[in-house]
């Protein structure tokens, strides 16, 4: 089993990188891989409604957006981390998942998901919300710790000194490892997950 974790800072090696390299280390103590994957810091378009990916289910900026949503085929969860940018995730994250759950469609179904956030001060409940709007919308099982999953500091060696964010990290990677095992031995046993209809689309004046 794999989990993809996307650092959706603009600093590879910063505060939320930090936190997801938590997560990661509590992981592997369960026998569960993990790849920690950066967004970068160039600019990332955000989805210009154009429609070319339903045909193709690919997305026209061919970009680290296409390779996320390649990488997830073969991935068993996911957990984003973003930093806090006015009580919300960052703009980067934001473009790059709109385009990626848009385009990359039933990749993500059924899939354990999960959002953390690393703030200075405050802001950090909002964003956290935010994020896990992506899986909601896309049959995703939300996985939870015993607090609201987000650090605080300044700097890398600040969140290691957040003992109750650490400590959140490391129980929401118990928790992924939990459920990765439970949908495993769900499957062992010819449970798998419930037929999905033909979506129905509506809207306020139809």
């Amino acid at each position: 089993m794999k989990v993809l974790l996307l650092n959706g800072s603009p600093r590879e090696k910063g505060c939320t990188y930090t936190a997801l390299s938590v997560i990661a280390a509590r992981l592997k103590e369960h026998g569960i891989d993990s790849e920690i994957m950066h967004i970068g810091a160039q600019p990332i378009p955000g989805c210009i409604a154009c429609g070319k990916c339903v045909e193709s289910r690919k997305c026209v900026f061919d970009d680290k957006v296409n390779e996320f949503v390649n990488k997830m085929q073969d991935m068993d969860g996911l957990i984003v981390g973003s930093p806090v940018y006015y009580a919300a995730a960052s703009g980067q994250v934001t473009a790059f998942l709109d385009r990626a759950f848009y385009s990359g469609g039933k990749t993500f179904d059924g899939k354990p998901g999960a959002a953390i956030v690393s703030c200075r001060r405050g802001g950090a409940s909002a964003a956290f919300d935010q994020l896990h709007k992506y899986y909601s919308i896309s049959n995703m099982p939300i996985v939870t710790s015993n607090y609201w999953n987000q650090v605080h500091g300044n700097t890398p060696e600040e969140v290691m000194k957040d003992e109750e964010g650490i400590q959140t990290m490391e129980i929401l990677a118990d928790n992924m490892a939990w459920l990765l095992s439970c949908i495993k031995a769900a499957k062992e046993k010819g449970i798998n997950l419930p037929e999905r209809p033909i979506k129905k689309r509506t809207n306020f004046i139809r």
